[in-house]
C-alpha cells in the first residue's frame, strides 16, 4: 500500500479500546487526524448497537459502525440500520436443535432489533448490568425464536474457546458461521456468509473504496476474515496468535495504543 488508505477498519475490545474499555486521548486524536487527512473510520466489531454508547461518547465523531460481526451497518448520526443480514427464526431453531444436539447443557441467547435487545435463556449467565428493557430472559423456549436476529449466542460453562468454537462449527456447519472473540468460551453465531469481511465489504462499496484502500485493525478469531479481505491487516502485540499469523503488521498492545500509533505513522 504505497498511498494512505482511504478507509481505517478497526475493531473495539481488545484492538481499539484499552482493558479497562476507554478509549484513550491518543487514540482519540489518531482517529480525528486521520479523518482530517480524509480517511473515513469505521468501527468493526461483535458488539450490539446498544453497546456502542460508551464508545461514542469518547470519540470525537460519531462514526459508523459494523455490528454483530458484519450483520449489522449502523449510521450513528442519523440512529438508522443501513443494512442487516439476520438469522431467519426457522434457522434459529434449526440451528439451535442441531446445538442441543451436539452440545450438552448448551445455553443460548440471540441478539434481535438488529442488536437493540437482547432474549435469553433463564439460566444464561449474565456478566454484565443490563437495562430489563434491553436484556430479558425468555418465558418459553419459542419465544427465543420468534422473531429474527443478527446473533445467536452460545455458552456451556467455561470452555477453551478455540476448541468449543470448532464443536459449534461443525454442528452448524451448512447452516450458519460461528466464530468467537472471547476468553470464557462464548460463541457467536451469525447467518451463513455473514462476517466482519461481508460487512466491510459492502460498506466499501457503498462508498467506491476497494479493499486495497483499506487497512484494518484486529485482535481475535471474528477478525480473521476482514482482515484476510483488507489491503494491510493489522494485529495488536496482544492478538490471538491465529490474528498475529496472518497480519502484515503488528503493532504495540491496546493497553500501549498500538492502532493510536501506527495511525500517526501514516498521517502525520
Amino acid at each position: 500500500m504505497d498511498q494512505p488508505p482511504r478507509l481505517i477498519a478497526t475493531d473495539l475490545d481488545g484492538t481499539l479500546l484499552r482493558g479497562d474499555r476507554t478509549v484513550s486521548v491518543r487514540t482519540a486524536d489518531a482517529l480525528e487526524l486521520a479523518a482530517a487527512a480524509g480517511a473515513r473510520v469505521v468501527l468493526v466489531t461483535g458488539r450490539p448497537i446498544r453497546w456502542l454508547r460508551g464508545v461514542y461518547d469518547q470519540l470525537r465523531e460519531a462514526v459508523p459502525a459494523i455490528c454483530a460481526n458484519g450483520a449489522v451497518v449502523y449510521d450513528p448520526v442519523e440512529d438508522l440500520v443501513l443494512r442487516a443480514d439476520p438469522l431467519a427464526p426457522d434457522l434459529l431453531a434449526e440451528v439451535a436443535r442441531r446445538l442441543r444436539a451436539e452440545v450438552p447443557g448448551v445455553r443460548l441467547a440471540v441478539e434481535i432489533t438488529d442488536g437493540r435487545q437482547m432474549r435469553h435463556e433463564v439460566d444464561w449467565p449474565l456478566r454484565w448490568d443490563g437495562d430489563m428493557r434491553e436484556i430479558r430472559s425468555i418465558e418459553s423456549p419459542e419465544e427465543l425464536f420468534s422473531v429474527p436476529a443478527v446473533k445467536l449466542l452460545a455458552r456451556a460453562g467455561t470452555q477453551d474457546p478455540d476448541v468449543f468454537v470448532k464443536v459449534v462449527a461443525g454442528a452448524v456447519a451448512g447452516l450458519a458461521e460461528a466464530t468467537h472473540s472471547s476468553s470464557s468460551g462464548l460463541v457467536e453465531i451469525s447467518a451463513a456468509g455473514v462476517t466482519k469481511a461481508a460487512g466491510l465489504a459492502w460498506f466499501c462499496a457503498r462508498h467506491g473504496v476497494t479493499a486495497d484502500q483499506v487497512v484494518a485493525f484486529g485482535d481475535m478469531p471474528n477478525d480473521l476474515p476482514m482482515l484476510a479481505w483488507a489491503g494491510r491487516a493489522v494485529a495488536v502485540a496482544n492478538a490471538h496468535p491465529s490474528v498475529v499469523a496472518v497480519a502484515d503488521v503488528v503493532v504495540g498492545s491496546n493497553d500501549a495504543d498500538g492502532v493510536a500509533v501506527y495511525l500517526e505513522s501514516l498521517f502525520r
